[in-house]
């Protein structure tokens, strides 16, 4: 449709990691998602930068993990201080960042068209 969602990082380490990417929308079309994860649960990348941009619409809920669920294990959310959440994009926040992560989780919403 009109969303987008780009994920743009830099990264050091890992071998043959399989990462996935889902993009949804609420059947009402007011809810946009976009996800970002290692199904494996940790992540051993060493990212030096990470930022997720969407286009067509407003971020109202994202969350950063240095690890995603899997094994037993929960989701470890990063720190706030690590990683800043703007109106269109999530990113890793200069020199507090601990170089982890393992799943990104944006929901937006989509601009409502007036009658």
């Amino acid at each position: 449709g009109d969303y987008t969602c780009t994920f743009t990082y830099s990264a050091q380490g890992g071998t043959n990691e399989q990462w996935q990417m889902n993009i949804g929308i609420s059947e009402d079309n007011l809810l946009f998602s976009c996800s970002v994860w290692r199904p494996q649960g940790k992540s051993y990348l060493f990212f030096t930068q990470f930022k997720a941009e969407v286009k067509g619409a407003k971020i109202e809920y994202a969350m950063a993990y240095s690890q995603a669920a899997g094994g037993g294990q929960s989701d470890v959310p990063l720190k706030q201080e690590e990683f800043e959440i703007t109106e269109t994009t999530v990113s890793h926040r200069e020199g507090k960042f601990r170089f982890e992560l393992s799943k990104l989780m944006i929901v937006a919403k989509t601009p409502r068209d007036e009658l």
